[in-house]
Order: structure tokens, then C-alpha cells, then sequence
């Protein structure tokens, strides 16, 4: 046998052990596929993949060809997600707008195989996760410029679903029009207030007037079945898609950063060795010092709060309530133990949900 027939039959030797571990593989991860189909878990873990990458890529001691064991990794679990998403396909998803709002985007890029389902309300959207008519419902909580949404924020403490995921939709602002306009055209946009403010450096240097709208997607949406030319939209690509207007200019928002954060709630709490942020909610007895030591419980057991706000309790003048997002794993034993004393120092003591990490999603 020739040195390339030995090499040959290393290969082949190789082959066939990849394809029976790559069978082990999949089997595995139609088990994963079925937790999350049951917990109302998104495919999409960016945090774990990464940490799987950062972890696996240590066994190859040739530094030649660990980049290309990366990109190994990485198209093994682009097929994983194929295959879990063959999988768990038919999930009812819940969102309050219409399509094309930014809510529909990030429920569209979270679950891309779901069955994605509009509401007229938020209150309703969660309900239909409550009722069972959805499984997940995507929310808004947070914009980086107007702040915390306190009506979801408020629904989530005191509804019954559970936070198992939480997704920043990165948005930038494009100039939409009909077919065939040109920007000397526009003379006039529709779009969301906040929008417009982020844009008012490009609107001003072409002399274009604002109108306000109640979210972008319904700008896009008049712009696209009742204006004329001289009018466009400021909302997202995809908008454009969906109600056939054309990009005139991309990202013309000044520079400024804007994104939103997004709860993906559901009827059981995800519980895994591998998250590392939790979402609590509690009360303290209205005497001084109380938040204090609330928070000195927290901290002793060498936990991190990264956040904590105060939202009004709707059925007691001027209470409050404190929601908190925490480093660290609630199941973990210190967790428990911490949540144990929290609970015997506060009157109340809400887990309001557990996940891996903030996942970034592009609109």
C-alpha cells in the first residue's frame, strides 16, 4: 500500500466515525429540539454556540487548522438549527402590532419557523399565551432612548408567565418610498416620533417634513396604499419588503444608537446549568433601610445586579415594587439559598425568569 492509499484509509477510518458520532449528534439534538418544542424555547442560543465554539476549539493541538475546525463547528450547528427547526416548526407565537412593527421583526427572527400571530394589544398577546391559544409571546420591555415599557414590566410581575429569553433588535432607520421615487421627490415622511427625532439631521439637510404615525409599519403601510411620490416612510428593510415600498437611503438616523429589548414569555421556566441572568421582582416593608438589606441578601451570596428599577404597585398608594435583572443561576444551590432568605425578608419574592444571556439581533 502506497502512502497515499494509507492516507486515503485514514480519511475513510475518519469518515465513518464522524458519520456514526454525527448520528449520535443529531439524536441528541432532536431531544434538545423537544425540550424547547415543550418549554416554547426559541431555536436560536447564540451564548451557548459561542461558548460551545470557545470551549471545543481547545481540543485541536494543531493551531493550523483550528480556524477551520471553527468553521467545522459552525456549520454543524447551522444544520443542528436546520434540523431543530424542521423540527419544532408550528410554534404559535404572539406579538401586539401589525406586520412589519419592529415586535413582528424580532418574533420573526427569533422564531423562524413559527407560526407568528398579530394582536391588537399587549395585554392580549400575553393572555393568548396564558389561554394557551400561543405558546411564547414577544414583548417589548425596554428601549434604549424612551426606557422600560412599565405596562409590560408591570404584566410580567404580576401575570403568570415566564421569562426565558431576552433579545436586543438593534434598529437602524431607512428612507422608503414608492416605486421609482427619488429622494428629490420626498417631500414629505411619515413615521414613529422617536424615529423621526433619530432622523431629524437627514430630514433637515433635505427639507423634508415630518408627520407622526403610531409605529413605523403603519407609516409604511399608508405610504404604501394611499400616497403619492412625494411622500415615504422611515421604518425598517424589511417593512419595505412586506408593503412593496423601495429603500431610497439606508441608516440615515445620526449616528445614534437605538435598539429595543424583547422578553420571549411562555407558560413553564426555563431551567438550565448553563443561564447566568435572572429577572426578579420583589417588595419590602415600607420602613427605613429595607431595600437595603434586600439588596445586601443579594449581594452577600455573591450576586450582581446589573439593574434595578421601581414600578408603583397599582392597588397600594405609593408602594412600590423593584424588578431586578441578576448575574448568576437561580437553580444553582447559592441561588436557592439566596432566594430562601430573600423570601423570608420580603413580603413578596418573584422569579420572573432565567436565560443564557442578551442575544443581538440585527433588524
Amino acid at each position: 500500500m502506497t502512502s497515499l492509499e494509507e492516507a486515503r484509509e485514514k480519511i475513510s477510518e475518519a469518515d465513518k466515525e464522524i458519520a456514526r458520532y454525527f448520528e449520535i449528534r443529531m439524536n441528541a439534538v432532536s431531544e434538545v429540539a423537544q425540550y424547547k418544542k415543550e418549554h416554547s424555547l426559541p431555536v436560536l442560543d447564540t451564548g451557548r454556540e459561542n461558548a460551545l465554539i470557545a470551549k471545543n476549539k481547545e481540543y485541536i493541538t494543531n493551531e493550523e487548522i483550528r480556524d477551520l475546525y471553527i468553521l467545522f463547528q459552525k456549520n454543524m450547528m447551522d444544520l443542528s438549527k436546520k434540523y431543530q427547526s424542521i423540527l419544532i416548526s408550528g410554534q404559535k407565537i404572539a406579538f401586539s402590532g401589525i406586520e412589519g412593527a419592529y415586535a413582528h421583526i424580532a418574533a420573526k427572527k427569533i422564531f423562524p419557523e413559527g407560526n407568528i400571530s398579530p394582536y391588537p394589544s399587549f395585554k392580549k398577546a400575553y393572555t393568548a399565551v396564558v389561554n394557551g391559544k400561543c405558546d411564547s409571546v414577544v414583548l417589548p420591555i425596554e428601549n434604549s432612548t424612551a426606557g422600560e415599557v412599565g405596562d409590560n414590566i408591570d404584566m410580567i410581575y404580576s401575570g403568570t408567565l415566564f421569562i426565558n429569553g431576552i433579545y436586543e433588535l438593534r434598529i437602524s432607520h431607512n428612507l422608503l418610498g414608492k416605486k421609482g421615487a427619488k429622494l428629490t421627490d420626498i417631500k414629505e415622511v411619515i413615521s414613529h416620533s422617536q424615529a423621526i427625532d433619530q432622523c431629524k439631521t437627514f430630514l433637515e439637510e433635505n427639507n423634508i417634513a415630518p408627520k407622526k404615525a403610531i409605529n413605523t409599519a403603519i407609516a409604511a403601510k399608508q405610504v404604501s396604499e394611499s400616497c403619492g411620490k412625494e411622500t415615504g416612510a422611515i421604518a425598517s428593510k424589511e417593512t419595505a419588503a412586506l408593503y412593496g415600498l423601495e429603500i431610497i437611503r439606508e441608516k440615515i438616523n445620526s449616528g445614534e444608537s437605538n435598539a429595543t429589548r424583547f422578553a420571549v414569555l411562555s407558560r413553564e421556566r426555563h431551567k438550565d446549568s448553563q443561564n447566568k441572568l435572572f429577572m426578579l421582582g420583589f417588595t419590602v416593608k415600607h420602613e427605613a433601610g429595607a431595600l437595603a438589606k434586600a439588596m445586601n441578601i443579594i449581594g452577600d451570596f455573591g450576586f450582581n445586579m446589573q439593574m434595578i428599577k421601581s414600578r408603583p404597585l397599582k392597588n397600594l398608594l405609593w408602594q412600590y415594587y423593584f424588578f431586578t435583572e441578576i448575574q448568576g443561576n437561580p437553580d444553582s444551590a447559592t441561588g436557592k439559598k439566596m432566594l430562601s432568605e430573600l423570601k423570608a425578608f420580603c413580603p413578596d419574592v418573584k422569579l420572573l425568569g432565567s436565560y443564557s444571556k442578551h442575544n443581538i439581533i440585527e433588524s
